[in-house]
Formats: structure tokens, sequence, C-alpha cells
């Protein structure tokens, strides 16, 4: 996690809200689509952990009063997120044809988009657990794709004592130990912080 990750969520309501008054700064959007294309090829879903601010807008306003509630296993599943990602990424450019070109409308295309995408996150961060969104979020299952196996968590199996520290702080509720090659982790390094004798660690 990097010391600005806490802060970026208000990034998600300024251009959810503010965007209907201010179009362009629906544009934002493609300043995230445009970096987590760059970095999942060469990290996966760090971009998710660490530089994303509906990640951030979960992990530190939604997780306040979240229910924190098991994530059912059924939203990991590509089946799933697959066609919900061909349905949004469809319904936005059927939109963005619709706008003839015009900035500003281009513009409220995605503020739509996040202010919409942002209400089912805040719901389902409220009434089940903070990252449930991320399980299925199309961006998500982009970098799940793009990212295939890199920047893997290893597990130095001489130190780890089985206490399940990294089990209970990971937001994405996977058991560290036996995800290891886990395509969904997002690097928000807190296993690594948490583990009581170092035998976590990011392998390139």
């Amino acid at each position: 996690m990097l010391k600005i990750t806490p802060y970026l969520g208000i990034l998600v309501i300024v251009v959810a809200i503010a965007g209907l008054w201010y179009p362009i700064l629906g544009y934002f959007m493609l300043v995230v689509f445009g970096t987590l294309l760059v970095i999942s090829p060469l990290r996966g879903r760090w971009f998710c952990g660490n530089l994303c601010p509906r990640g951030s807008f979960s992990d530190f306003w939604i997780a306040k009063i979240s229910q924190n509630n098991k994530i059912p296993p059924i939203l990991r599943s590509l089946w799933i997120r697959v066609p919900i990602f061909l349905l949004m990424m469809g319904f936005m450019v059927y939109r963005l044809l619709q706008t003839h070109g015009l900035f500003n409308q281009i513009g409220m295309v995605f503020v739509i988009m996040c202010l919409a995408t942002t209400i089912i996150a805040t719901l389902l961060g409220l009434f089940i657990s903070p990252r449930t969104w991320c399980t299925f979020c199309p961006m998500g299952t982009l970098q799940h794709i793009l990212g295939k196996d890199r920047y893997q968590i290893q597990l130095k199996n001489d130190k780890c004592i089985a206490c399940k520290k990294c089990d209970k702080v990971c937001p994405m509720q996977l058991e560290v130990r036996k995800a290891l090659s886990e395509k969904d982790c997002i690097k928000c390094s807190r296993c690594i912080e948490i583990c009581p004798k170092n035998a976590l660690a990011f392998k390139n």
C-alpha cells in the first residue's frame, strides 16, 4: 500500500457527484483506465490495491460501517465476471456512440458509469464486504486476465507459523497461504506487513 492510497477515495466522490455538473471530470476515468492498462501486464492487480480510488473508498470509508460478511464465491467466477465485463463495456460503447463526439456528453457517459458502479459497490460493501465489488469489477477482471501470474506472493514455508493473520487482513478474503498464485490478489501488501515472521514477500 502506498502512503497516498487512503486518500484516493475522495476522487470517486468528486467524479461521481461533482461530475454531474462538470462532465469534464468524467475524463478522469480515462486516466484510470490507461494507468491500469500499463501496470496490469507487469504487476497484475497491483493498481486495485494501491491506486484505485474506488478500492480506497471501499477500504477506508465503507469498511468502517460494513457488515463484513463472507463474499459469495460465485462472484469470483469468470462465468459471472466476463459477461458483466462485456455487458458494461457494451453499454458504455453504446452510450458513447450516442454522444456524436460532443465533449461534455462523452464526459457525462463516464460520470454516469462511475456513479452507477459506485452506488453498486457501496451497497455491496455495506451489506456484504467492502471489497465485494472488486471480485467482479470489470476493470479488475481485465487486470486479472492481463496480469496472469505477475508479481505474486511467495511464502517461506520454514518461517510460516500458520497464525492466519494474513488471511484476516486480506480485503479480498483470500486464504493467503493457499492462494499464492491467485490472480485476484490486489497486491496491497497487508498480509506481508502483518506477518510476524516475515514469511511473505512479493516475487517479480
